[in-house]
């Protein structure tokens, strides 16, 4: 009826209609190579789309189905009133996606194919499919509860089961009534189908073959002679006579075949290069793959092979990436797997035995040029005796933050949740614990301001925490610098051949008691030499000062990231320099369940009866303070404290309020003060930090404080000196004995209960000192009369 409103309203469906025609006009063209077995079931996989609003697509290794399906997708027609939306557990799976589908739709990056990750946007309003980290798709659910600018989503390597990928899988589903237009397709290698099909109410599933030659396995156990020895000694052992072996087999190729090899970590990788470089008399390519590395220098894996090439990677190539060329893989069969227990609240990062299904994604990864050799470091009994799978991340981590974001989203009960597979009682008891201890919640498990705030920090709750409490204590410009360096990957390295000369540059920015103000030191220095230098002068101090430029680059970005937070929620960034209490202070409540005390043999005890090492790495370890706060604890070959700062048990018992158990004992008249006291002890977790203090009985039990006060003070005459009314009662008491001795008789005097009764009945209930008796005689002239 408006006119003014309908002129709006046809502008509004003007641009849009000018929009979707554009993104219409901007589709590439979709070609298919027809070497990958997905094109094979194009038509089948065209149809379940079409047809169902969920589709389950199962593919082994080098199916192709990560690149193909949103090509597939394109063609049906998604993409144009939403982006498709692509999912990668990994930032390095992520580029590497982006970029092989924008060359395969001959398109630049950032335009019709763009992706997203933590540290790095690049999309556009002209993207027509977005492939991004499964956390970036997570993090937009705050804001765009029911994706809706998203009219596909592709969740990739969904066998994973990762924390997101769980919490992404019960949150579409939640959705998916209310958005009968988004198509979902999850796709996964050939494991645990059947849960992610009755997931999705019994969703067709499509099974892609991968491998196009068949794999040997040859099982290589170690020696006996290895498993004497250390246990990285052992495997560097087995993985020469491997190499040796295949470069047996290698005479037989003409041209030369990629080897990839699964170790736990980076510290391996470094490892067994150097030994590479050192001992292997072969010329060869010996390249690292993991997640932290530059684009540029991922990149080299993928680049033609000339020669013979070593790829050492740690899991982010068991599924994610399909490194070319592989001949080879070489399977130690060990991961470091992170694990949360319950009852000790130590998140463990063990090495351990991988299962079946991952020993199987890394055979995998060979066998695409020509026949494949896996080499397993281990028995075929050994192999037959492991978990079928890998237990998901939800069942073996604290949930606090996924009950956060599910608060902050109103999804009601989490027992309710659709979890594709639900966490025990006692793992949401236990993330309801953890937001008891950080104050996020109150008793009533509802979201409190401190909450609120933590919620809108994209790091660790209890990172977010020291920020929500550094802005109360004034020294957000410190805690900041800590919070963003704890967020990130430790930037210092320590190469095996070079570690004593990386301990001596790393020494210049130890703080000798805190090792959090060591980050402080170190970004002080980074940061007054990038202001100075050139990009290259940079990169060359780096390498000088044995730090990573990548880690220091990260921490620069995820710092701008939280002070741009800080900044949208009015905190007050100081400008002048924070004391060592202020900072520790607003670090404690992050980490109060992280507070030791130093034992009589030299170790710490923690809480819940915990007893930990400082990390030998630590400034603090041979300072040993009496006091102790870390911001992890991490079992290793023992539990170790790493992260530490020396604390005053005072800060902790303030900080703790919420928190702390108070015990009072031996209460006492004390003739001096004149009042009743008691000795108080104060707990948190089981450690002591007060263990004997004088306080006022009467604030913690009035009515015993008032007894133990006239038994003491007035019964027992203790102040008698101090009272007039005291004085005279003790003539008169003195008079009656005399009487009593001289007549024999024993009944003249009133017992002591009988004079506890007399003064119960006479004095105000509110007598529990001398002052307070002194008022109520000021006051009541004629009670000291009666």
């Amino acid at each position: 009826n408006n006119p003014r409103q309908a002129k709006q309203f046809e502008k509004r469906k003007a641009r849009s209609e000018a929009a979707v025609q554009a993104r219409v006009a901007a589709k590439p063209v979709v070609h298919y190579p027809d070497i990958l077995p997905v094109v094979g079931r194009l038509e089948d996989l065209k149809t379940a789309i079409s047809k169902h609003q969920v589709v389950i697509v199962a593919g082994e290794t080098g199916s192709g189905k990560t690149t193909q399906l949103p090509k597939i997708c394109l063609e049906l027609g998604r993409g144009v009133l939403g982006t498709i939306g692509h999912t990668q557990p990994r930032r390095v799976a992520a580029r590497t996606v982006a970029a092989r589908l924008a060359e395969e739709l001959a398109v630049p990056i950032g335009e019709q194919v763009g992706f997203q990750i933590r540290f790095g946007d690049q999309t556009s309003d002209r993207t027509l499919i977005k492939v991004m980290t499964d956390g970036i798709l997570l993090a937009e659910t705050q804001n765009d509860r029911f994706l809706e600018q998203y009219d596909t989503l592709i969740i990739d390597e969904a066998h994973e089961r990762s924390l997101n990928i769980d919490f992404l899988l019960g949150y579409i589903k939640r959705i998916l009534p209310k958005r009968p237009d988004l198509k979902v397709i999850i796709t996964s290698a050939t494991i645990d189908l059947e849960r992610f099909s009755k997931h999705f109410n019994d969703a067709p599933v499509i099974e892609v073959s991968g491998r196009t030659y068949p794999v040997e396995v040859r099982y290589r156990p170690m020696t006996e002679q290895a498993a004497q020895d250390e246990a990285d000694a052992g495997l560097q052992m087995g993985i020469l006579e491997a190499l040796n072996e295949i470069m047996a087999l290698e005479r037989g190729h003409r041209s030369p075949g990629g080897v990839l090899i699964f170790l736990a970590g980076e510290r391996e990788i470094r490892e067994v290069a150097l030994l590479l470089r050192k001992k292997w008399k072969v010329p060869a390519e010996i390249l690292p793959l993991y997640a932290r590395l530059s684009a540029k220098e991922q990149n080299r894996v993928f680049s033609p092979l000339r020669q013979t090439r070593v790829v050492l990677t740690t899991n982010v190539a068991e599924t994610s990436l399909t490194v070319p060329g592989i001949r080879y893989v070489i399977d130690p069969g060990m991961a470091r797997i992170s694990r949360y227990s319950v009852t000790s609240k130590i998140q463990r990062l063990p090495i351990e035995a991988i299962s079946r299904a991952s020993a199987d994604q890394r055979k995998g990864r060979c066998g695409r040029i020509s026949d494949g050799v896996c080499f397993r470091l281990y028995s075929e009994e050994d192999f037959l005796g492991r978990p079928e799978f890998t237990t998901p991340e939800i069942l073996r981590t604290n949930l606090a933050a996924v009950l956060l974001q599910m608060m902050k989203l109103k999804l009601g009960d989490p027992a309710k949740f659709p979890f594709i597979e639900r966490p025990e009682q006692r793992q949401l008891s236990d993330g309801f614990q953890l937001l008891t201890e950080l104050q996020a919640i109150d008793g009533e498990r509802r979201l409190t301001r401190v909450g609120r705030d933590l919620a809108d920090f994209p790091v660790d709750l209890r990172l977010a925490r020291t920020l929500v409490e550094a802005n109360r204590f004034s020294c957000l410009k410190e805690v900041l610098i800590i919070v963003s360096g704890l967020s990130v990957q430790d930037p210092k390295e320590r190469p095996a051949d070079a570690s004593q000369k990386a301990d001596e540059a790393h020494r210049q920015w130890r703080h000798g008691q805190s090792d959090f103000l060591d980050l402080v030191k170190l970004w002080e220095g980074f940061e007054a030499t990038r202001q100075a230098s050139t990009q290259g002068e940079l990169r060359k101090f780096c390498r000088s000062q044995f730090l990573s430029y990548l880690r220091m680059r990260d921490w620069r970005e995820i710092h701008t990231q939280l002070l741009l937070i800080c900044r949208e929620k009015k905190f007050r960034i100081n400008r002048g320099e924070s004391d060592y209490e202020q900072v520790h202070r607003a670090l404690l409540p992050g980490y109060l369940g992280q507070v030791a005390e130093r034992t009589d043999k030299g170790d710490y005890a923690g809480a819940r009866n915990r007893r930990y090492h400082i990390f030998p790495a630590s400034s603090l370890f041979k300072r040993k303070p009496k006091w102790l706060m870390a911001a992890a604890l991490v079992e290793t070959s023992r539990l170790f404290a790493r992260t530490n700062c020396e604390i005053e048990p005072e800060w902790v018992e303030s900080a703790a309020e919420h928190l702390v158990k108070r015990r009072y004992f031996e209460p006492h008249f004390d003739v001096t003060r004149g009042q009743v006291l008691c000795f108080e002890e104060v707990s948190l977790f089981g450690v002591v930090l007060v263990k004997r203090r004088q306080t006022d009985y009467s604030n913690i039990d009035p009515s015993g404080a008032r007894d133990l006060f006239i038994q003491d003070a007035l019964v027992m005459r203790q102040l008698v000196d101090r009272f007039k009314f005291l004085r005279k009662n003790e003539v008169l008491i003195d008079e009656i004995e005399a009487l009593e001795s001289k007549s024999r008789k024993r009944d003249l005097l009133v017992d002591h209960q009988r004079l506890f009764e007399f003064y119960d009945s006479a004095l105000p209930q509110t007598v529990v000192s001398e002052i307070d008796l002194t008022e109520a005689l000021k006051t009541d002239r004629g009670l000291g009369g009666r």
